[in-house]
């Protein structure tokens, strides 16, 4: 397998995709090689293979989407200063794993610089044209690459909430908090429109609080459980193509 990654790299010219590309191959050929060791099949994230299969798929492919996805970051930076001015960026406090506070970014999706996360519906009046487009399809999150990339976060698990809402979580529910929450996950594509959703109701935060919140910690909670690497592969390729699980996934 080693052998099968240097050929690839070495007939794939000298690009400067050429060295992440051979380390998402020989990582990939390693896991791969060594699953009956690491349990890659065996449901339970909290083992200690499991952790690892992880996060070191985790780390290779976003350093391999961050450099591939360099040209598009750069068009969406230079969109919204010409339209909405500076700042491209916004940073916030999210709760990650064990309950620990870090920063989260994405792009800035409104016309002023404020914090976009209110799940009241009257936010939506105060996105721009451009902040629709980059919500709709997701673009706004690809910095959060940056917080992959730095250990903050997993490209598949929970969806990092804000200060108060890991305090809702009571008993068994506060086990998610060993999850480092992620880019995407089962609950995130259940509820893939989830902003429509909102806006469709009389009292968004109720609803989001009493119907919502509950069921996003049931299914992740159903993620952990049932947790493989193989799993993780079918619930990023879904996102990529806006499938939605809810028909044939923890259900």
């Amino acid at each position: 397998m080693l052998f099968t990654c240097l050929f690839f790299v070495f007939f794939s010219g000298n690009s400067i995709f050429s060295i992440p590309i051979f380390l998402f191959l020989f990582s990939l050929s390693f896991l791969i090689r060594y699953k009956e060791i690491t349990d890659l099949t065996i449901p339970n994230i909290n083992k200690p293979g499991s952790r690892f299969v992880k996060e070191t798929f985790d780390y290779i492919l976003a350093v391999i989407s961050f450099i591939v996805l360099l040209p598009i970051l750069i068009i969406v930076v230079f969109l919204i200063l010409i339209t909405m001015g500076w700042p491209f960026l916004y940073s916030q406090h999210r709760i990650g794993q064990n309950g620990k506070s870090f920063r989260l970014y994405k792009f800035r999706t409104m016309n002023k610089a404020k914090s976009d996360i209110s799940v009241s519906a009257s936010e939506l009046e105060r996105i721009s044209r451009l902040g629709h487009f980059l919500r709709k399809t997701k673009i706004d999150e690809l910095p959060e690459l940056l917080n992959i990339i730095r250990g903050d976060m997993s490209f598949v698990g929970t969806r990092p909430d804000v200060p108060g809402y890991a305090d809702k979580l009571k008993g068994d529910d506060r086990i998610i908090l060993d999850l480092k929450p992620g880019l995407t996950g089962p609950a995130s594509l259940k509820y893939v429109n989830e902003e429509e959703l909102l806006s469709k109701v009389e009292n968004p935060i109720k609803y989001n609080d009493e119907v919502i919140f509950p069921d996003k910690v049931r299914i992740n909670k159903a993620y952990m459980k049932d947790w493989s690497f193989w799993l993780d592969i079918k619930i990023i390729i879904y996102t990529i193509l806006r499938k939605s699980l809810k028909d044939e996934f923890l259900e």
